[in-house]
């Protein structure tokens, strides 16, 4: 796949209110970074086995149903495995109803057709108020 083709799926399954990852689309050494992300939460995931299980676990307690993704801007980059794309989150709190979105930024790279990384830029504060933790 593609890094706009491995975006584009993992833009479906937030959609779908499904874990970010599914096993065959990452590389066995992926990593996931968020290097802005709440206090208590990991700034950087190392290996297939540990992103499945932090994004499924964490998809799983999030109060949030996402309703879109959108103003979404894919750039191209010089190396052909990596994307920049920027895009904003709209999800609705699932216990109070309340609708919000958030901005993001994301840095993709691709390995023989496999997620290998993703970095990550949240707004958390955003993201904090949205959930109710502000």
């Amino acid at each position: 796949m593609t890094p706009s083709e491995i975006f584009d799926s993992m833009r479906a399954r937030w959609l779908a209110n499904l874990p970010t990852c599914e096993a065959d689309s990452l590389a066995d050494d992926v990593v996931i970074e968020t290097p802005f992300a709440a206090p208590g939460r990991p700034t950087r995931t190392e290996g297939k086995q540990r992103v499945l299980e932090y994004t499924q676990a964490g998809r799983a307690v999030f109060p949030v149903r996402f309703d879109d993704c959108r103003n979404v801007v894919v750039h191209e980059t010089a190396d052909p495995e990596v994307i920049v794309v920027e895009y904003e989150l709209v999800g609705t709190h699932t216990a109070t109803g309340v609708t919000a979105s958030a901005p993001f930024i994301g840095v993709l790279r691709t390995r023989d057709g496999k997620l290998a990384h993703w970095r990550e830029y949240q707004h958390t504060l955003a993201i904090a108020q949205a959930v109710g933790q502000a």
